[in-house]
């Protein structure tokens, strides 16, 4: 079958029941990368997609977003990034492209516009059995596997903290999942909440426009997306005591953040990180603990926040050098080495009075929700029978 005919809709197969070794629900990064791994061993596996291939990049984040880690780090089992720009950002929509040229060229079986509404683990099937679970579609079609990978994303639910139902009414509020871009909203300076890629992404193109933007910090990590000529994946392949400080916690004890912390800047080139985005005027605020009307009240963490930025950026460089030097590697030096600027970093205060600052608009930013997977099924069990079985539901 020629690769443009694995492409499916939801109709194929509406209302009825079929059987697949594997299912893989989400046609992403890791569901097309999952359905290529085990084609390469020779597995069956049917993907389901809510929308379209890639279709979160694609159609569901802000026009101008780029991918940091670069295009070297785009790779699917089989597929290596061929182009002759490996450094360079890839778009949100150009990552969807290569996801369903992969799709394509690879023959992967996936079905678009096909949502699933629950997966059911069967209770009575053993480990060895050919069906342990069924997908539900919202169609009403219902597919059987022995195998079933959900591979909806670690945050694919956008998160708003509860605190913006305290915000007035009068000022416009939206998650980072529905900004597009600077003239899409409404006139006056903007409020953007959350330091991490996202946030500060774009926190950059709203100051680009001439906005007058606020940046409201927390916790996070910066690594430079470039070091002594060769890209942080690079580094982070080559040397693993990078790829275990990737996956330490933070400088404070607190929990591993997720993501590779490289943000890269509306043209492509250079890093961005706070201290940038301070020196090009934004204005940084600390991190929002409450809010009442047009008032919100912060933490009053800037500089503290920033410095430990910088200093996780200092000791990723730092790793690097020492690793290189300790093991005899060549690679050019970079005098002077890449920092995190602190200069015209300040601390804000623990208020933001939002219209006396002229701001008209929020956006949260502070990190998508995780799928609550393996939710329990509320179904009648038979006496003498412990219950069994588990419900996965997903949204449609």
């Amino acid at each position: 079958m020629a690769a443009d005919q694995r492409v499916e809709h939801e109709n194929e197969d509406e209302q009825g029941y079929e059987y697949v070794e594997t299912v893989v629900i989400g046609a992403g990064q890791q569901g097309c990368g999952a359905a290529g791994a085990l084609q390469e061993r020779g597995r069956e596996a049917l993907v389901l997609e809510r929308g379209e291939i890639g279709q979160a990049w694609a159609h569901e984040r802000w026009d101008s977003l780029l991918i940091g880690s670069g295009n070297q780090s785009v790779r699917f089992p089989g597929s290596d990034y061929d182009g002759d720009d490996p450094y360079g950002c890839p778009s949100g929509p150009e990552l969807a492209r290569v996801l369903r040229r992969y799709a394509a060229e690879r023959g992967l079986r996936v079905r678009q516009h096909t949502a699933v509404r629950k997966v059911e683990c069967l209770p009575d099937a053993s480990e060895h059995a050919d069906e342990r679970f069924r997908t539900h579609l919202a169609s009403g079609g219902v597919v059987g596997s022995r195998n079933l990978v959900a591979a909806v994303g670690g945050y694919a639910a956008p998160r708003t903290p509860a605190l913006a139902a305290d915000v007035a009414r009068s000022f416009h509020q939206l998650h980072s999942r529905d900004y597009r871009n600077p003239g899409a909203l409404p006139d006056g300076a903007v409020l953007v909440v959350g330091a991490g890629i996202s946030g500060q992404q774009i926190a950059d193109e709203l100051a680009a426009s001439g906005r007058r933007t606020f940046l409201s910090v927390g916790r996070h990590r910066a690594w430079p997306r470039r070091y002594r000529r060769r890209g942080i994946q690079e580094w982070l392949q080559a040397l693993p005591p990078l790829y275990e400080e990737f996956g330490a916690a933070g400088g404070d004890g607190g929990p591993v953040l997720p993501g590779l912390p490289v943000t890269a800047v509306n043209d492509r080139t250079g890093d961005l990180n706070v201290g940038v985005l301070a020196a090009r005027g934004v204005t940084l605020v600390g991190s929002v603990r409450a809010a009442d009307g047009g008032t919100l009240l912060l933490k009053d963490n800037v500089v503290a926040t920033a410095a430990e930025s910088a200093r996780s950026f200092r000791r990723a460089v730092d790793l690097i050098d020492t690793v290189l030097r300790e093991r005899g590697f060549a690679a050019p030096e970079e005098n002077p080495a890449p920092a995190v600027p602190l200069d015209g970093v300040s601390d804000f205060g623990e208020t933001l009075d939002l219209a006396r600052h002229g701001i008209t608009t929020l956006v949260w930013c502070a990190g998508p929700s995780r799928h609550r997977v393996g939710t329990r099924a509320k179904r009648a069990v038979p006496p003498g029978r412990r219950p069994g079985g588990t419900a996965l539901n997903y949204p449609t």
